[in-house]
């Protein structure tokens, strides 16, 4: 079985929770995309409003077709990220537990996110040991 194709999404919850104080955000999306293996990687401002919910729709809508495409979200608790982010998966026959990895980066600095990051993705199996 081929390793799924990674699309990386870091929600800042608007930038302005003090959890990201430490972290400069622009900095870690560069260091995913240029050296982690992510199809894409962006930044969106809060997943868990209504323009987050549009969002996670027509992303979705677009990648249902694609079983290989697995989603990596770095932001709040993965509780909360599966208790707001699973409607818009399941909407689309897609089971979040298995097509996506959420990761709380709160109160990390921008190496201890990358780092966090890296490990889960080998952890998933992404990136050889």
């Amino acid at each position: 079985m081929a390793k799924p194709r990674i699309g990386f999404i870091l929600c800042v919850c608007t930038g302005d929770c003090p959890g990201f104080a430490t972290m400069n955000v622009w900095d870690l999306i560069n260091q995913v995309r240029l050296a982690l293996p992510v199809e894409w990687a962006i930044v969106h401002p809060q997943l868990c409003e209504i323009d987050g919910d549009r969002f996670l729709d027509d992303l979705l809508k677009t990648n249902s077709i694609d079983p290989d495409m697995h989603y990596f979200i770095a932001g709040c608790s993965p509780n909360m990220q599966m208790k707001l982010m699973s409607p818009a998966f399941k909407k689309h026959n897609l089971d979040f537990s298995e097509m996506a990895k959420p990761l709380d980066v709160r109160n990390m600095t921008t190496d201890e996110a990358f780092d966090e990051i890296e490990k889960q993705l080998e952890e998933w199996g992404i990136i050889d040991e």
